[in-house]
C-alpha cells in the first residue's frame, strides 16, 4: 500500500518535531515561496500537497522518497 502525500509530510513532521508554523517558516526560507501555518494545515487537511512540495520537504530534512514496484 502506498502512502499519500499527506502521510509523507505528517511522518516527516513527527520525526522532526515540526509544527505547521515551523515547517512553513523553513519552506519559505528555503524556497522563497510564501508558506503560512494556515496553508500548511490546509494542505495536510485536504491532502493537497503536490509531489514537488513533498520532495522539497523530504530533501530539506534529508529523507528520500522511493517508488518501488511490487
Amino acid at each position: 500500500m502506498s502512502m499519500t502525500s499527506k502521510e509523507h509530510v505528517k511522518i516527516i513532521m513527527l520525526r522532526e518535531c515540526l509544527t505547521a508554523k515551523k515547517l512553513a517558516k523553513i519552506l519559505t526560507e528555503k524556497t522563497g515561496k510564501e508558506y503560512t501555518d494556515r496553508s500548511i494545515a490546509n494542505k495536510i487537511y485536504s491532502s493537497s500537497f503536490r509531489f514537488d512540495e513533498v520532495q522539497t520537504i523530504a530533501d530539506i530534512f534529508g529523507y528520500k522518497i522511493t517508488i518501488e514496484k511490487d
